[in-house]
Order: C-alpha cells, then structure tokens, then sequence
C-alpha cells in the first residue's frame, strides 16, 4: 500500500467548505478510482487553515498514472482546488514499520 500524503494551506475562515469539498470530492470521484484504500483528512490545530490529506493507494502508478493522469483528477481540482493559497505539496510513502 502506497500513502500519498497531500499538505494543504486553504484560505482563511474557508474550513468548513474546505472539509466538506474534500469528502464530496473523495466521494464522488477519487474513491471511484481503482487503487483507492481511503483516505484521513486532519486539520492543523496550531494553524487552521492548514491540512494534511492522506489517500491510501494500491500502487503508486494507481495514484500518479491511473488518477493524476485521468479526466478525474481535473474533476478532484475544480471541487478543491478554489480553496487552495497555493497548490499542496504532494509526496508518497512506502510503509516501513507500524504498530500492532
């Protein structure tokens, strides 16, 4: 399982549409995507409009070729993407270790 790990800064006072977009957004079309695990979405307590978005995926290729490359990731943009400061920083994980 790959973790794409999506670090947010929306503008102010804009959380609660934010959050809302994001689970629409998930739902509508990135949990349609094949490779999609789920996802966690957790907000910044120090700075609110800051949020950090884990999406769990198959494969790596199922997020960057399969998603990313697709009509859906356009679709992910316009639900979110007015939110945004400036575009999220978006890097992948490889699990190494986890508690039991």
């Amino acid at each position: 399982m790959i973790l794409e790990l999506a670090d947010f800064s929306i503008h102010p006072q804009h959380n609660d549409a934010f959050e809302e977009a994001v689970k629409r957004g998930i739902k509508t079309v990135i949990a349609r995507s094949d490779g999609f695990e789920g996802f966690k979405l957790n907000r910044c307590i120090e700075n609110p409009e800051r949020y950090v978005l884990q999406i769990f995926w198959t494969t790596l290729e199922d997020h960057t070729v399969g998603f990313r490359e697709s009509p859906a990731f356009a679709a992910w943009r316009a639900i979110v993407g007015p939110f945004f400061v400036s575009p999220p920083v978006v890097q992948h994980f490889d699990l190494v270790a986890k508690s039991t």
